[in-house]
């Protein structure tokens, strides 16, 4: 059993997400925000940064999105979801810690308006926003998913971080990033965690 530790309006639904396309029974611990949920001494003691998600799995504790889907993908190879070639290995690790480095840090400067100065990109871990989102584009530019054909658990990251980022308009619309955000959107997982989260942050505002 997996044990689950969430916010609804969180990065926790990647995590959710990956955790419905494993098809494995796990347990939900729904957190608000604060003091009196991410921030008691018992979820403190889970990650000390007091943010979601993480899971623990036979006694081992997991923090950040991209580490979980890697994680679980490793820990439940009949989920089929880490590729097993030697090019798809090289794919699925460089796009998934491509999206949670540069592109995460890209996406967060521009929204905090952060600017790096002239001449100093080559100490920013992302050079620039324009540089990180041309080559996501380039990267996902004439394949199905990360990998190729095959869906794995760095289309679960790399996919939230597309989706969420045409949602809430961090990122371009650009045709390649629409093609592959709607292949992610049309895996059933991605649909049932969605419907989960979406039913509790109803729950959530009614009180």
């Amino acid at each position: 059993m997996i044990e689950f530790w969430t916010n609804p309006m969180s990065r926790g639904q990647i995590a959710h997400w990956m955790l419905e396309e494993l098809g494995q029974p796990y347990t939900t611990n729904w957190l608000d925000f604060g003091p009196a949920g991410m921030k008691t001494a018992d979820y403190l003691a889970v990650n000390p940064m007091g943010k979601v998600p993480a899971i623990r799995h036979d006694g081992k504790v997991v923090t950040e999105a991209a580490a979980i889907c890697l994680f679980l993908a490793d820990a439940f190879p009949q989920a089929k979801l880490k590729p097993t070639s030697a090019a798809e290995l090289a794919d699925y690790f460089r796009y998934t810690l491509f999206a949670a480095g540069p592109m995460e840090q890209a996406v967060t400067a521009r929204a905090m308006g952060w600017q790096v100065p002239e001449g100093r990109d080559g100490m920013a871990g992302f050079g620039s926003f324009d540089a990180t989102i041309d080559g996501m584009e380039k990267m996902l530019t004439g394949r199905d998913f990360v990998c190729g054909k095959t869906f794995t658990a760095a289309d679960v990251y790399v996919g939230s971080t597309i989706d969420w980022g045409l949602g809430f308009k961090s990122i371009p619309s650009r045709p390649a990033f629409e093609a592959y955000a709607a292949r992610v959107r049309a895996r059933p997982a991605y649909a049932s965690a969605k419907a989960i989260n979406g039913a509790r942050m109803a729950q959530t505002q009614k009180g």
